[in-house]
């Protein structure tokens, strides 16, 4: 309470209490659930796929809106909906999250490769796309791991997609691995062709039992950029380890 000047009690507002402070709470939860539904999610990449774009330990948001919105654009995927309002189709070279075909909620991340109507076959570990080798320059080796976690290095080069996008890709088995020679896939309509850039370490659409071609409605968004990066072996709750364990060099790093 305060005093006036005639002596009468003056009732102060309170603007510190309980009720205020979950209105806060309360409205910062649906202003996040609002950005995360409909501009932006936040996703960690936790296998090495797209070794050498993204690696094991890299945070990264991607744009929901890119693509329009699917039920899988809302947590959960609830059947509130079919189909894709304010669609806008993937394009060659996308890195984009989905939800893997099989199950319809586990979140898997790669590179499209492949649109509509394209036929796609890996041969001796070169890609060909519609009957034609997609252009694949060789530059340093990458350093990584083998299959048993030994240091090592292994070819690394330049792709170049028909549409003109250029992107690292390693072949850590060289160019016999499993699934570099393959039969004639032939995309059907309303679905894409996925790839991961570590051709030998990728689970993707050319498994046909375990991803094949992904619907256009599995799409959840567009990776944009990497906003953290942490060493793969580190914790990214040790706050006092980040000096050397923060890959502080991929952080704000677009995504191509």
């Amino acid at each position: 309470m305060a005093r006036s000047d005639t002596g009468t009690k003056i009732k102060v507002k309170d603007e510190g209490g309980l009720g205020e402070t979950i209105k806060v709470v309360v409205q910062a939860l649906l202003i996040a659930l609002v950005v995360r539904t409909l501009l932006f999610q936040p996703f960690n990449i936790p296998s090495g796929s797209l070794v050498p774009t993204l690696l094991v330990g890299d945070y990264l948001f991607t744009s929901k809106y890119t693509y329009g919105y699917s039920k899988h654009s809302i947590p959960f995927s609830p059947p509130l909906f079919s189909g894709r309002i304010w669609a806008g189709e993937p394009k060659r070279g996308d890195i984009a999250v989905f939800k893997l075909p099989k199950d319809n909620s586990t979140d898997y991340i790669k590179r499209v490769i492949g649109l509509p109507g394209d036929r796609i076959q890996m041969i001796e570990g070169v890609l060909q796309i519609n009957g034609k080798a997609v252009e694949r320059r060789r530059i340093e080796d990458y350093a990584t791991t083998d299959p048993y976690g030994r240091r090592t290095s292994v070819p690394q080069y330049v792709e170049t997609l028909p549409n003109g996008v250029a992107h690292k890709v390693i072949e850590r088995d060289g160019d016999n691995g499993y699934w570099d020679n393959t039969n004639v896939y032939t995309i059907a309509p309303g679905t894409f062709f996925m790839m991961g850039d570590n051709r030998d370490n990728s689970t993707d659409s050319r498994d046909e039992a375990s991803v094949g071609a992904v619907p256009f409605d599995n799409f959840v968004g567009r990776a944009e950029i990497i906003f953290f990066s942490i060493d793969e072996n580190a914790s990214a709750w040790k706050v006092w380890e980040w000096p050397w364990t923060v890959r502080w060099s991929r952080i704000l790093n677009p995504i191509r």
